[in-house]
């Protein structure tokens, strides 16, 4: 149950509207038939919310002075009688995920919201609010005010990485069609939206010695690493391919491993960079502009193993058949052991040729595992972080490429308790999704560029 309070520029008097749900295009524009006040108050009532000292006067008094579209807040969240904080983070042009936290009380221009649902062409089911919410930004702005200023009840006890997938439950399906729907709409407005056809690759640009490599960048995965190393050693090709493991400085019997390893096999290149303040992205640039590395440039991650002898030739053959700059296959969740875990396959089949590089900017990921055409990848190079280095080059070679889909599983994703988003905390949620946003701000602006 959604409760919409209406709140009057002077406080004498409260009102309360109670609406079954706040995601319909019908519902929305109900309320904004109903609404003759300056702001209204947005509160998810399942939360048990309990104000703190002068909550709604202070969020007025930052929508006055501000003359904001929107005012949301930091909070306190309870469970088990033990409250902590819960932070959230500022809203900027690239925040266009349609699950970014705003927080379950929010304080909403009335002639923003009014004015954004009169726009509202579409009948959406599960979108409207988001659409809503990306009418209002592109015409006012919205501030989070860095202060605790209520309590709300803690309902959603799964960890970070049981979260990281609901996108693409197939049960979501009909919901994330309309998000994409909404934000393809918004990205039309700004003028950021892309369209094929896109720039031609020439795979004979440049001679390779080598068709293929794999890169593994790893860091104290000794109980891993050795797994992912034999299944790119089982392979079949009838082309040359290698395999480049940036060894980042291991301390725990990683590097011994992979030292005796490469002694075994001469397609096994051990490197350990020079530099010791390289995150992932800066290994895969060490892999890249390797001297051996090949003309594809293949991801594996050193928790993970290839599902069968037949991935890289399933890559490098769709390379030629799709004529893409990258590639982006699906992978099976499983845990330490191999078994299955939930939801099992992640294949996103959200990405449409069309228009797969526009609802990438709505997304927090857009697979596994990825491959680059090495010429095109050198360019652009991928920034020294170990978050989001990935989804970084995707989105700057979907602005201008075609990115190819495989989308059956090519390798086994262990989820395990050392894995880094298994378990994370709020800060390093805020820390990862601030990140992702400010890729997507930067990409906008590239976007909107290129347009001109």
């Amino acid at each position: 149950m959604i409760n919409i309070i209406k709140l009057p520029e002077q406080q004498t008097t409260v009102s309360k509207i109670e609406i079954p749900n706040f995601s319909s295009s019908e519902a929305l524009k109900n309320i904004s038939q109903q609404l003759t006040t300056k702001y209204l108050l947005l509160i998810d009532s399942s939360r048990n919310i309990k104000m703190g000292q002068w909550t709604i006067e202070r969020m007025v008094q930052a929508a006055q002075n501000s003359q904001a579209a929107m005012i949301y807040s930091d909070y306190l969240e309870e469970k088990e009688g033990q409250t902590i904080q819960h932070p959230l983070i500022d809203y900027q042009e690239g925040s266009l995920r349609d699950d970014f936290e705003f927080g379950p009380l929010l304080l909403i221009s009335t002639k923003s919201f009014k004015d954004a649902v009169a726009k509202m062409n579409e009948d959406f089911k599960y979108a409207a609010w988001y659409h809503v919410r990306l009418l209002m930004s592109e015409k006012g702005f919205f501030i989070r005010l860095p202060e605790f200023l209520y309590t709300a009840k803690k309902t959603d006890e799964r960890s970070s990485g049981q979260k990281q997938f609901d996108y693409v439950n197939p049960r979501n399906k009909e919901v994330q069609i309309e998000m994409e729907q909404a934000c393809s709409l918004h990205l039309k407005r700004i003028k950021a939206l892309v369209n094929p056809p896109f720039k031609e690759i020439d795979f004979n640009s440049e001679r390779f010695d080598t068709e293929a490599t794999v890169i593994i960048p790893v860091r104290n995965r000794v109980k891993t690493i050795e797994d992912a190393v034999l299944s790119v050693l089982s392979q079949e090709t009838t082309y040359n391919f290698n395999l480049i493991v940036i060894d980042n400085h291991s301390s725990d019997g990683t590097s011994e491993i992979l030292q005796n390893l490469a002694k075994t096999d001469k397609r096994i290149i051990h490197h350990q960079p020079k530099r010791t303040d390289l995150g992932i992205g800066g290994c895969w640039n060490e892999g890249i502009f390797h001297e051996k590395c090949g003309k594809f440039a293949i991801q594996l991650d050193s928790d993970d193993l290839y599902i069968n002898n037949q991935v890289i030739d399933t890559i490098i053959k769709t390379f030629y058949k799709e004529k893409c700059a990258m590639l982006i296959g699906s992978y099976e969740m499983v845990n330490f052991e191999l078994s299955s875990l939930p939801p099992g396959l992640i294949s996103h089949k959200e990405w449409t040729p069309h228009n797969g590089p526009n609802n990438a900017l709505r997304i927090n990921g857009l697979g596994a595992p990825r491959a680059f055409y090495s010429p095109l990848i050198r360019k652009i190079r991928f920034p020294n972080v170990s978050y989001g280095e990935d989804y970084a080059v995707a989105l700057a070679i979907s602005r201008s490429y075609k990115i190819g889909r495989i989308f059956h599983p090519l390798y086994l994703c262990r989820r395990w308790n050392e894995n880094t988003d298994a378990k994370l905390s709020i800060e390093k949620i805020n820390a990862h999704n601030l990140y992702k946003d400010r890729l997507r701000t930067i990409e906008l602006y590239a976007r909107k560029k290129q347009g001109e």
